[in-house]
């Protein structure tokens, strides 16, 4: 074939791409039919953000642009067809369009009008809080691809592992801070307990017994619903490094949680009255906690970014107060370098800093961190800690052991288990339950303030004090406040032990 037979070829195969309608009428066919982005992106296969890059003026090519100009004309014709048969410029709800236009104006905005607001552009391109690449916009403050497509093609941005590519990954971009404005998630947890109460005649333990069974999934739609509006889309099966991953078939990872198993080596000479106090809610209050949004990402610069979370390699610092107050990083017998979780370095930089300067700051070898915030679970917490407090308001048992059972199931599940397959964020798992020790080492601190001997911390929940606990703490049931495990009297004799004590 010669150039020209060439050329003559590519002029009768070429042909004109599909027309079609600027970029703010294309939001308006569709929300002219009621159709959803979501709808329209699975009809299109493409991502509901590559829809909403459409209709903020990108160009679709190829055969999607054919598909998409389908339903553009599509929804034009029926809608022109809609209005002809409205007579006397009523719709099908009987008012008419300058009643229409009127009630428009009363009404809140719906959430993808609100979205945009939270999108800007970067004058520079940053990293992608999903992907590590090279991204030109922001949403609610983090860099991020409004294009699915780009974090799939994304390749990874700092040294380590090769990551499987974000389809594989299963991450979903929701691509502009959506927030819905409309009434809060539905009383799901009310209405589980009503027909488990009516499915089993009223039986209040056969009911409490079905209820904990389903924990789990409903403990997943709940927080499906709760994510609604969200800014971020959970990332429910994301790659991890290899220290996320269970050495041995019954063994653990190499994480760290820092839960202690602490008690006063020593009291002073006489008879002490000890409480055991009871933390309400450890792991409901942990889910808020700073959790990593997406792609994990290696870093050896050994800095500490507060915009980012997840693990860290440390060589954790001395602890000279262990007379008196427990270890931040909990009851370790060997030395050297560990994996902690976010909440666990925050607390050291927290106490080496100036306000505290109780130990010298960790040093940092290695981190695997994604941008992080600490509202991703907040309104899933919300929702049960509002449920947990009528509960316990109205004396519902039922509820109160139904919504114990979803968030610690919820917590516990979401790593290495066969009970929980919509979820696997072990990275979180670690960070909410060291967040839940992290939470009672404040409290510890906080009564030794105060003037309180600290007799014991344990695990997440459980502080046993000497003093008047009352002046510091607010008895009761709710998560904000402690109630009383057990009281027992301690003899001791001989000289007290206060060395460490940081108020010597």
């Amino acid at each position: 074939m010669t150039d020209f037979e060439a050329i003559d070829a590519l002029l009768a195969g070429a042909r004109k791409e599909v027309p079609l309608p600027p970029s703010e009428q294309r939001r308006t066919l569709r929300e002219g039919l009621n159709v959803s982005r979501a709808q329209l992106a699975r009809a299109l296969d493409v991502g509901p953000s590559t829809v909403a890059g459409w209709e903020s003026g990108r160009e679709p090519g190829g055969e999607v642009r054919e598909k998409y100009a389908y339903f553009l004309e599509g929804a034009r014709t029926k809608l022109a067809a809609e209005a002809e048969e409205a007579p006397d410029g009523h719709d099908e709800a009987g008012r008419t369009e300058t009643e229409e236009a009127s009630a428009g104006d009363d009404e809140p905005e719906s959430a993808e009008d609100i979205e945009q607001e939270d999108v800007e552009s970067l004058p520079v391109a940053r990293p992608c809080v999903l992907c590590g690449q090279p991204a030109h916009h922001q949403v609610a403050g983090f860099p991020q691809h409004l294009d699915p497509a780009d974090c799939e093609q994304a390749a990874p941005a700092r040294t380590g592992p090769t990551p499987r590519p974000a389809a594989a990954r299963g991450v979903k971009v929701v691509p502009v801070g959506r927030r819905l404005r409309s009434a809060d998630t539905p009383d799901a947890i009310g209405s589980a307990v009503a027909a488990a109460l009516a499915a089993h005649s009223g039986d209040v333990d056969a009911a409490a017994a079905a209820l904990a069974k389903r924990a789990i999934p409903d403990a997943m739609a709940l927080l499906d619903a709760a994510r609604k509006g969200g800014r971020y889309d959970v990332i429910a099966h994301p790659w991890l490094p290899d220290i996320l991953r269970k050495q041995t078939s019954r063994g653990a990872d190499r994480i760290w949680e820092a839960r202690p198993k602490w008690a006063r080596p020593e009291l002073p000479p006489g008879t002490h009255e000890v409480t055991a106090l009871d933390i309400n809610g450890a792991y409901l209050s942990a889910l808020k906690t700073h959790l990593p949004l997406g792609q994990l990402e290696h870093d050896t610069t050994g800095v500490h970014d507060r915009r980012r979370a997840s693990l860290h390699l440390i060589t954790p610092p001395g602890w000279d107060h262990e007379a008196v107050l427990p270890n931040p990083i909990g009851t370790r017998d060997e030395p050297g370098p560990l994996w902690v979780t976010e909440p666990t370095l925050r607390l050291l930089l927290r106490l080496s800093g100036p306000k505290y300067a109780l130990c010298d700051p960790p040093e940092i070898h290695e981190s695997w961190t994604s941008g992080a915030t600490e509202s991703l679970l907040e309104k899933f917490r919300t929702t049960l800690k509002d449920a947990r407090e009528r509960a316990i308001a109205e004396g519902d048992e039922v509820t109160l052991e139904y919504v114990k059972a979803m968030y610690s199931k919820f917590v516990s599940t979401m790593g290495e288990s066969n009970y929980n397959r919509e979820l696997y964020r072990t990275d979180w798992m670690h960070i909410i339950r060291s967040q839940a020790f992290a939470n009672l080492w404040w409290k510890a601190h906080r009564a030794y303030d105060e003037g309180l001997m600290i007799v014991r911390a344990m695990g997440t929940d459980e502080l046993h004090v000497v003093g008047d606990w009352r002046a510091v703490f607010d008895e009761g049931r709710g998560v904000t406040e402690v109630k009383v495990k057990d009281v027992y009297t301690v003899d001791t004799d001989g000289p007290a032990d206060e060395k460490g004590d940081p108020h010597a």
